[in-house]
Order: C-alpha cells, then structure tokens, then sequence
C-alpha cells in the first residue's frame, strides 16, 4: 500500500534522465511567464515560489504561482525537525553535544521506509547528529521518529508558529502517520509490530487530512528557508553551520537535481499511494554571492501506486526552472 518513498524518488529520477527538454525552451530568459509554462500540462494541484532577495545592486527576483496554497509536502517538513532540534542545543559546542548525545534505536521508533537503520535488524543506541543525518540525507523515518521522539512534536510545532508558518503541519510522528492513513484505532500509539501486519492494506484515510499529515504551503516554506539559512533562527554560527551542513545532503539535490556549480541546501518529500502522489522540493541555493529560496510542489491523483511519468515530468521542470534562474543571475 505505502510504496517507497526512495524506490518514487528514483524512479522519477530516472526518469528525468530520459526525458528530452525542446531546444528552444533552454534557450528562454528566466521571466517569470518563461518558468511556469515549464509546469503547465502537469495535473493537479501544482505550487511554485522562488524568490532571490535584492543583492550587490541587483534587483529582486520573484516567481510565485498558487504559493498560499497548502499542500502535501511529505519529508520536506523534516528541516522544521532538524532546525528545533539545533535551537535546543544551539552553542558554540553544538557539534560535540550532538555527538555525545545518544538516542534509543529500539522497536519504540521503528518505521516503514528506514534503508538506514534497517528495522528490526539494527538495535542500540545512535548519536543524535547520526540520526538527524540520516533524517536528512536518506530521509530515513525510523532516524526521523528517534529525532521527533527526543525533540518533542510540541516543541517543533511551537517553533513553527513562533516563526508565523501558519499552514505547515507535522505529525506525531511518520508511524504515528502511516498508523492513521491505515485507519488504526489508536494511531498515536500504533505500534511496530501492528505497522507491520497492515502495511500490506488499503488506505483508508488520505495522505492531505486535518488529522495527521505533512503539509505547507510555498509561501511559509520560502519565508522560513530565506530566514533560517541566515540564521535567523540559532544564536551562534557553529549552529548554523551545523545547519546548513546536514541541509547539504538531502537527497533531492541530485535527485531533481539542481544546477551544477551551486551550494544547494533542500530537504524533499513525496508521497506514493494509490490514488494520491505528491513531491515537494523547497530549499535554498547560493551562487555568485545571490541567495535563492525555492519551492516547488506537486499533488496529484492517480489510481496506479506510482506515476513515475508525471514525477518526472515535474522533476524535470523544476530542474529546468532552477537552472534558468541560476543562468539569469549569473548574468
């Protein structure tokens, strides 16, 4: 029932990878119009902000379409998880403290999707940095719910509304979410075992619901990227180096991917179920001394388990419409 988010992602890679672009579209100045034709076509719900702030001279850059809508976001909100879990250990020493401190890898936070610390196989103690890590760059779930388990989901929702991010939503966590679109009884304490007897069922709540889900919109993601890669967020620049460190592994910087020659931050997300698909990719790119905060989200219904055709049509888009604005403010 819940494909891999990993297996999605790469297939829409691959298929970016055999999708021609038309010679002439390359060839379009970055306008606004120019990028968000690059979308049009694609179904369903489709989102669109980028935004590169005035700089050396230069003016703004600014290209929104449906950005206050909320939608599903999947994996993408682990960088609110990541940003609180810094703010709680925010010191010039964030790095050994995140080092010494160890977190329970145990059937409490097993979940589905964890190429990296494998359930049931892998059991003990891991170091918090290893855990956000993999969060990040593997989007590992059971990583993930360690983290949002020591965190406290409160916390991070308080920080998101601290931060004004009035439509993005967390879970209780990714188990606590695969256990309500199940339609477990009690899907806050669903446990590994009971997860893994219906991960083979039908869905029976939709992946964008009021109840548990992930989910934000363009607008809120950019505004929070523009002010955390800055520091907006953290007292001390160790914090935010450590940030922008584990920023730079997620995988959707290469699985979309973004233009060669940049310092590329993004954490990705998507969804692959029956009936309802979804990616999104906010983050933030430096090049030529020029910040540029993004988001680019697609939801979309499809009876098949995957649409690898429409992921990479999107990916392709989104790959092509970065590599636009980066040719533009190259300029």
């Amino acid at each position: 029932m819940l494909n891999s988010r990993r297996e999605f992602l790469v297939k829409s890679a691959a298929a970016v990878g055999t999708m021609q672009l038309a010679g002439p579209a390359m060839a379009v100045e970055a306008s606004s119009d120019a990028i968000l034709s690059l979308f049009k076509g694609l179904p369903g719900e489709v989102a669109v902000k980028i935004y590169a702030p005035a700089a050396g001279g230069k003016p703004e850059f600014l290209v929104e379409s449906n950005s206050a809508k909320t939608l599903f976001a999947g994996s993408a909100i682990k960088t609110f998880i990541l940003c609180e879990a810094l703010r709680q250990v925010d010191a010039p020493e964030v790095v050994q403290t995140l080092k010494a401190q160890q977190l329970s890898l145990d059937a409490s936070v097993w979940s589905l999707d964890s190429t990296m610390f494998n359930p049931p196989n892998l059991i003990g103690k891991v170091s918090e940095r290893t855990a956000l890590e993999a969060m990040i760059m593997h989007s590992d779930n059971t990583g993930t719910d360690m983290c949002l388990k020591h965190v406290g989901p409160e916390r991070v929702r308080e920080f998101v509304a601290s931060a004004g991010l009035k439509s993005c939503v967390i879970p209780e966590s990714t188990r606590s979410l695969f256990g309500y679109l199940l339609g477990a009884k009690d899907y806050k304490s669903f446990s590994w075992e009971e997860l893994g007897a219906a991960a083979n069922e039908s869905m029976v709540n939709l992946p964008m619901n009021d109840v548990q889900t992930m989910a934000c919109s363009a607008d809120d993601f950019v505004s929070y990227y523009s002010r955390a890669m800055q520091g907006s967020f953290f007292k001390n620049k160790e914090t935010l180096n450590e940030f922008r460190r584990i920023l730079s592994l997620g995988d959707a910087i290469w699985l979309l991917p973004l233009p060669l020659g940049v310092s590329a931050f993004c954490k990705g997300g998507s969804i692959d179920v029956a009936g309802f698909h979804a990616l999104c990719a906010p983050g933030a790119m430096l090049f030529d001394e020029r910040w540029v905060y993004f988001c680019l989200t697609i939801n979309w219904e499809a009876k098949a388990v995957s649409d690898p055709a429409t992921a990479g049509a999107f990916a392709s888009a989104a790959s092509h419409a970065l590599s636009l604005v980066k040719e533009k403010l190259s300029a």
